[in-house]
């Protein structure tokens, strides 16, 4: 079986590191923020290029906390994309706001901003592109349509830990970055976790206010917040591996390219980037007819595909008050159809990227 994920590999190789990073924190019985949290926030807001970062609990919490923080809240529009995971939709409706979706390129499977400024009208207060698989959205057009609409832009930065746009740290670009430390994530956690990366001092503070119940003293609440702090544990962890990050990125891009090499020809669609955008791979997503099957074929050889995402989020089932039928954005619905996640991880081997090649060959014979 080839696993989707191999988590178990990754840490065997840094066993040592993680082992005692853990017991630090455990002698020292500090569990929520401090020491561990404070060294992890400054490490990886430098790695991100960034001046500020605040650790939350979760990459939800991070969107969440983030608008919040950029000012949207009740009766605001927040536009986006309908392909990505459903936190990015739950963190705007949470806020207030109402999502609102345009559809994506479907070369790139990105939010396409041919489409962005149709739909923004007096109500809209930001925009919230996805980095969608470990690739960039298309920013320079982004930005530039949201200086002109003066709206603010938050990155969902989730499944894009370490990517490059035209040179820069994802997450820096706009008014805020979020990312997700969800245990699968090229930066994962052994729980869960998430942070906000910012230039903007106001925006941290509001941010590093709001995850502590709005507290400034113990026991003086200046406003209304959440319990969404960072664990030590979780920081010291990712202490560890963000030390590892670029390496196993770079073996990541590696093992894409050899997919491209051993897939090509084979009647299927492999990734595609726009222009200026430095892939890490979260995932590596290919799109086929009949996914289902080809899925079905895959598992049934002991490969462990997924699917990223079955559903987009405008046909989810939890969001039909907002009114998008069949065909609402045709492109993300065709994209949901046929996409197909093929294993990837640093410590995938020759042998197991030439395997799963093979199998998928199959299946397409």
């Amino acid at each position: 079986m080839i696993p989707l994920v191999d988590l178990q590999a990754q840490y065997r190789s840094i066993k040592p590191e993680i082992d005692a990073a853990v017991q630090r924190v455990l002698d020292s019985c500090a569990f929520i923020l401090g020491d561990e949290v404070e060294q992890f926030e400054h490490a990886f807001a430098a790695y991100c290029e960034a001046q500020h970062g605040v650790g939350v609990a979760s990459g939800t919490a991070a969107l969440h906390l983030a608008l919040l923080a950029c000012g949207v809240g009740e009766g605001d529009e927040v536009v986006t994309t309908p392909l990505t995971f459903i936190a990015t939709v739950e963190a705007i409706i949470r806020t207030g706001a109402t999502p609102v979706f345009v559809d994506i390129d479907p070369a790139t499977y990105q939010i396409d901003p041919e489409l962005i400024a149709a739909a923004i009208t007096p109500r809209t207060k930001a925009i919230v592109p996805v980095h969608l698989y470990g690739a960039t959205a298309d920013m320079d057009r982004i930005l530039a349509i949201a200086a002109r609409h003066k709206l603010k832009v938050i990155e969902d930065a989730a499944q894009a830990h370490g990517a490059r746009y035209h040179g820069r740290r994802v997450g820096t670009l706009g008014d805020a970055g979020c990312f997700s430390f969800y245990p699968g994530k090229n930066l994962g956690a052994y729980g869960d976790g998430g942070m906000v990366v910012t230039n903007d001092p106001a925006v941290a503070a509001r941010v590093r206010l709001l995850r502590d119940h709005g507290r400034r003293g113990k026991y003086e609440h200046e406003t209304l917040g959440f319990g969404e702090r960072l664990d030590a544990l979780q920081a010291a962890v990712l202490g560890v591996k963000l030390a590892h990050l670029d390496d196993w990125n770079s073996r990541r891009k590696r093992a894409a390219a050899r997919y491209c090499e051993l897939l090509a020809g084979c009647p299927l669609v492999l990734p595609q980037c726009d222009v200026g955008s430095d892939s890490v791979y979260h995932l590596f997503v290919v799109c086929v007819a009949e996914r289902d099957r080809v899925l079905q074929q895959l598992h049934a050889a002991g490969i462990g595909a997924g699917v990223h995402y079955p559903i987009p989020v405008h046909r989810q089932p939890a969001l039909t008050h907002l009114g998008h039928g069949p065909g609402s954005f045709p492109h993300a619905e065709k994209a949901a159809n046929e996409v197909l996640s093929l294993p990837l991880f640093p410590e995938i081997s020759e042998e197991q990227l030439v395997q799963v090649s093979a199998a998928v060959r199959r299946t397409r014979g």
